[in-house]
């Protein structure tokens, strides 16, 4: 008899691997659980061990799945593993000469049904895709066993639930992406101190504030649209500027005005803060944003005058500031290559809103201090001098007549980096 006792699965669980010649019909039982075991038939020859528990591990998924349209686990049967729909294998880390499941990707399968605890015997798997189905529930405490899991795509599926806080715990774990799920209530902190690389959490159900430490995030790409978020925009923002590249916090609650350090982004590509609630002005320091050229702002309650190195940034090409109160904006703005500007408070300029409305809500001074963001020592270079473009030099913005007042020194500015692969769409919408 050989007995094989993973550290696996809930407390509730017991998990038993054994082969006995001496069973009834010469079976094996592998993953014995006390609900419904999943038995391998005598016949069955498996290259190694870890492909046998592959085997379990994808049988027990199967068994749960109640709708498989497509059919795409129409082969999984069998101990040739590697030849499933949708099984990726390769040579295993720790031993070159040991094939193993390295990866599984139903993107698109719209199967329904839910994970099962015997995932965790995937130990060797990399990345986890399931985009695009109807799977449900959450996920389960198995996960905790993959700790090569590199990439996990769970979106687009009707997970619910807490925030799976079993992700926090694999350490190799760079994508994340939940999106379009049924996930809710708050984030947890944890989740801004791990070394992710890409971030997505749109389109579920989390209501609460974000976490004060997400500027510890070192992602390139944090997507919080659509979901419940309030309260500030944390002002740790500004320390994201050596890895962020896109951030979208559009269609939420957000309620406060801009940190005075959005500056410091200087690598952001894509940024995305439409239909919140967001007052005040745009920061002075955005006019150093030199790799920015994305800028959503739509649909909040900011107000003011634009700063007049903003729309002269060179990458700068879509520009949407419609549907706030803005009073003043550059001259430069018009001449991007997508702009909206429409129900605002600038004079002389067509489809605006009504002057009553205007004076109405520019009578009641905006007090920054009042939303307690906790704000960080503020500190930004004053810009450069900007030439305007070269097709139209007499729109160049005049000089300030009076120098900027000195500022606290800054942290060092960082080196941009490549372009992404298609600067016109945000990261969101390109990884499916």
């Amino acid at each position: 008899m050989r007995i094989y006792q993973p550290t696996l699965l809930s407390l509730t669980t017991v998990v038993l691997l054994y082969t006995s010649a001496a069973a009834p019909g010469g079976s094996r039982q592998l993953l014995y659980t006390r609900d419904d075991p999943i038995t391998i038939p005598p016949y069955l020859i498996f290259e190694n061990v870890r492909l046998e528990r592959a085997y379990v591990a994808l049988q027990a998924w199967k068994r749960t799945m109640i709708s498989d349209p497509w059919n795409l686990t129409a082969n999984w049967f069998g101990s040739r593993v590697c030849d499933y729909n949708g099984v990726v294998c390769s040579s295993s880390l720790d031993d070159p000469l040991v094939k193993t499941v390295s990866g599984v990707d139903l993107n698109h399968g719209d199967i329904a049904g839910h994970l099962p605890e015997e995932l965790g015997l995937l130990t060797d798997i990399a990345l986890f895709h399931v985009n695009s189905n109807r799977f449900c529930g959450t996920l389960p405490v198995g996960f905790s066993q993959l700790s090569l899991l590199f990439e996990l795509d769970l979106s687009n599926n009707r997970f619910a639930g807490k925030f799976p806080k079993v992700v926090i715990g694999l350490p190799k774990l760079k994508y994340l992406d939940l999106r379009y799920n049924e996930f809710e209530g708050e984030l947890p902190e944890s989740l801004f101190d791990k070394d992710l690389d890409a971030l997505f959490l749109n389109s579920n159900r989390f209501v609460s504030k974000i976490p004060v430490n997400m500027g510890n995030s070192p992602v390139s790409v944090l997507v919080l649209a659509s979901n419940r978020f309030e309260g500030c925009i944390p002002t740790s923002f500004g320390k994201m500027g050596k890895t962020l590249n896109e951030i979208i916090l559009m269609d939420n609650g957000l309620q406060s005005c801009l940190p005075d350090d959005m500056g410091l982004l200087r690598n952001v590509t894509v940024l995305d803060i439409s239909y919140n609630l967001l007052v005040g002005e745009l920061p002075k320091s955005m006019g150093v944003m030199e790799n920015l050229e994305v800028l959503n702002v739509e649909r909040n309650m900011l107000s003011g005058v634009m700063p007049d190195e903003l729309c002269s940034l060179e990458k700068l090409r879509d520009f949407r500031y419609g549907s706030n109160y803005f009073t003043g904006e550059p001259s430069t703005c018009r001449y991007l290559e997508n702009y909206n500007y429409t129900m605002n408070c600038l004079k002389d300029t067509r489809d605006q809103r009504s002057t009553m409305e205007c004076t109405a809500f520019l009578s009641k001074p905006v007090d920054c201090d009042s939303f307690k963001c906790n704000p960080v020592s503020s500190c930004f270079s004053p810009p450069p001098s900007r030439i305007a473009p070269s097709l139209q030099p007499s729109l160049a913005p005049a000089p300030s007549p009076n120098p900027p007042p000195p500022a606290r020194p800054c942290p060092p500015i960082y080196s941009s980096p490549p372009p992404p692969p298609q600067a016109q769409q945000p990261a969101a919408q390109l990884r499916n």
